[in-house]
């Protein structure tokens, strides 16, 4: 039988070692493998092994400025290729029911280091790409 599903009240966005979800409003992420083909002669349909693994963080920040907030670390991010994001569904505490993804050595290509309208909060749509990813449950 399968389980409840999981209620996102406090999904977690760690970057560095800072823990930015207090200013997160959304995050996606997608973690998988490129697909290598290895169809060969006589197969009756496409054949597929893991190649490297892929990679993709996007999440929305509440523009926040100053020392140790999230625009610093962004800015400081950029073209940075081993900048660390971890994420969780519920909270920091790994376990089965609240799996820890780490990201290594993944990259943000760029950010809106400015991006308000009148009347609205500025916020970041960020997408970090590349690195390995890990999975953690203790």
């Amino acid at each position: 039988m399968p389980g409840t599903p999981v209620y996102l009240v406090n999904p977690s966005i760690v970057i560095g070692a800072t823990d930015f979800t207090g200013v997160c409003s959304s995050i996606s992420g997608t973690l998988g493998y490129d697909a290598l083909e290895i169809t060969a002669f006589g197969d009756t349909g496409h054949l597929n092994r893991p190649g490297l693994q892929t990679v993709e963080i996007t999440a929305t920040f509440y523009g926040v400025y100053g020392t140790g907030e999230i625009e610093e670390a962004l800015s400081s991010a950029v073209g940075d290729g081993t900048t660390t994001v971890t994420i969780y569904p519920a909270g920091t505490t790994p376990s089965t029911s609240n799996p820890e993804y780490t990201i290594s050595n993944t990259m943000l290509a760029s950010y809106p280091a400015v991006n308000q309208s009148v009347g609205e909060l500025a916020t970041f749509d960020v997408t970090f790409t590349g690195g390995t990813w890990a999975r953690a449950t203790s």
